[in-house]
């Protein structure tokens, strides 16, 4: 199994970046996806989830109303727009898989990618 995170970067504050996720070696399709981000020093934080069936979306209270989760099933891609960025968005991000549990939790996803860094910095 194989998830390619790409698309981090150093941006300043306010900037925008679009996360990709390419997944092999799994049904894309059928499974729900999340992004995951872990800061400098800090644990794992849940950031957003897409449901496989009705595309139904979660995010976490801190990215509300700037992120937007996507997938594009015909590409086996996940995506991760992220706008408004801030300072507190500096972290390593990550695409899973979701296996069971509550949605919003990092614990409920199995397979990870290796993340992409992403640096909010002016």
């Amino acid at each position: 199994v194989q998830l390619q995170a790409s698309g981090g970067g150093l941006v300043q504050p306010g900037g925008s970046l679009r996360l990709s996720c390419v997944i092999s070696s799994f049904a894309f399709s059928r499974r729900s996806m999340g992004w995951i981000r872990q800061a400098p020093g800090k644990e794992f934080e849940w950031v957003s989830t897409i449901l496989t069936d009705d595309r139904r979306t979660y995010y976490a209270d801190s990215v509300k109303g700037r992120f937007t989760i996507s997938r594009d099933n015909a590409k086996n891609t996940l995506y991760l727009q992220m706008d408004s960025l801030k300072v507190e968005d500096t972290a390593r991000y990550f695409c899973a898989a979701y296996d069971r549990g509550p949605y919003h939790d990092a614990d409920s996803f199995n397979f990870w990618g290796q993340g992409t860094q992403v640096t909010v910095s002016s």
